[in-house]
């Protein structure tokens, strides 16, 4: 890269606009007076905009330019941000400058940045008014992730006849497939990246994990004023919100935009300042990650068409041959999960193998019961959630014998308090949640 358009090497991150026609956002960046950087956000048969709406699917779309800008920030971090057209009022600039640092601390911990001081959003002495109230249609986005928790959130909404669509942002075929066997309306928003992204990260810019799930919950904020609908749905648990590790006094958590932290800010600025009556929650904050493995062990029908496998969502790449690699955290943390609540042939067919008998995967074990080391870099659930299970799980016949129960039993359950094993009190659901008073019935009926 010339140092004209090396990130690295630029002084000045721009937002230089965002726009929107026809079905498709623009959103568009540059680094100092390098090359347009352009993303595309596609709206699939998106519906003329009604007027009373277009001052709130303008704020929406640009809290989008604005949080989707992290993908582009992070290949250089530059010293300045600078905002194009007009300025930002403070809660804005505030909450920006909060999603940045902490959807960014993984990136920043991984790569040795210290990106305190960097992250500085202009604004300016502007107000931005109170959100108007759209009287948007009671109907609710959920949206679909592959995964065994968006189908919990489709079978609990289901059972109280909650009209709702199946939404996802993306290419997969997997994710495709499981929101069909929903049986739902679907909605496939689409997201291409400026293809100079992937040219800066071959020769060598600055990459590592960012926010996903707050790009994509300002996509549906988007869709929801767009299409009409009054509620996005997500299906977050209580452990997104534990961090990962805490370095230098800082928490990182893998998970920071999935957290109760991030719902609660985004739900307060998009109510205040985009659309008074656009709800945003997650409905499986209540519960612990082995509370949704339980529900969704209550049915087969997703058997043969979830994954929760990492390897197999990328941005880039063939569509993988198994659903399941085996080898990933996802996967050890998956099957270990439902282990205590699934019978062992289900879970056998559902992996194609055994995970808990395979003492080369020991290492992987270990890190999700944090033993000896933090849990991974994953969407994984607290160690107490696997070290309760592996207890669970020594207490019976079919599963004692197996490699890594045996060893969970003989090295490292004599190291730990057995009164943190049980695994009750880890399906209790928590009052820490924003569900609306119509679904929070849910929490017991499915529990």
């Amino acid at each position: 890269m010339n140092a004209l358009i090396d990130p690295r090497q630029a002084k000045v991150f721009r937002f230089v606009r965002c726009t929107y026609a026809q079905g498709e956002a623009q959103l568009v960046y540059a680094f100092d007076d390098g090359p347009e950087l352009v993303e595309r956000i596609g709206f699939p048969d998106a519906p003329a905009l009604p007027p009373e709406r277009e001052s709130a699917f303008a704020a929406a779309l640009r809290l989008l330019h604005l949080i989707a800008g992290v993908s582009y920030y992070k290949a250089g971090i530059p010293q300045e941000i600078m905002v194009e057209g007009a300025p930002l009022d403070a809660d804005l600039a505030r909450f920006m400058d909060t999603v940045y640092a902490h959807g960014l601390a993984e990136f920043a911990y991984r790569n040795a940045v210290d990106l305190r001081g960097k992250i500085r959003f202009p604004h300016a002495a502007v107000s931005a008014g109170s959100a108007p109230v759209l009287h948007l249609a009671r109907r609710t986005l959920v949206p679909i992730g592959g995964g065994k928790d968006s189908l919990v959130s489709v079978e609990m909404l289901k059972s109280v006849d909650e009209p709702m669509t199946a939404v996802w942002v993306g290419d997969s075929a997997l994710i495709a497939a499981c929101a069909q066997r929903t049986g739902l309306p679907t909605l496939n928003l689409k997201r291409r990246l400026a293809p100079e992204l992937f040219e800066y990260n071959r020769l060598g810019a600055h990459n590592g994990h960012i926010p996903v799930t707050a790009i994509n919950s300002a996509i549906l904020i988007c869709a929801a004023i767009l299409y009409g609908f009054d509620a996005i749905a997500f299906s977050n648990e209580a452990s997104a919100s534990v961090a990962t590790l805490e370095y230098d006094g800082q928490p990182v958590n893998h998970q920071w935009s999935k957290s109760l932290d991030f719902e609660r800010l985004l739900r307060e600025y998009t109510k205040s300042h985009i659309a008074a009556d656009l709800d945003y929650f997650s409905l499986l904050r209540p519960w612990s990650e082995l509370a949704v493995t339980r529900a969704f062990a209550r049915s087969t029908r997703y058997d043969e068409v979830f994954s929760s496998c990492n390897r197999n969502f990328r941005i880039r790449g063939e569509k993988p041959a198994d659903r399941w690699c085996g080898q990933c955290p996802k996967c050890h943390f998956v099957f270990l999960a439902l282990a205590p609540f699934v019978a062992k042939p289900r879970l056998l067919a559902i992996f194609g193998r055994n995970l808990l008998d395979d003492a080369e995967l020991a290492s992987g074990f270990d890190a999700l019961l944090e033993y000896r080391e933090h849990k991974p870099f994953e969407c994984v659930g607290e160690g107490r959630e696997s070290r309760a299970a592996m207890q669970a799980l020594a207490q019976r016949a079919e599963w004692r014998e197996d490699a890594l129960i045996a060893r969970f039993v003989e090295e490292i359950a004599p190291q730990l308090d057995r009164a943190g094993l049980d695994l009750a009190p880890l399906l209790a659901p928590s009052s820490q949640h924003f569900l609306p008073f119509r679904l929070q019935g849910l929490l017991h009926a499915h529990g």
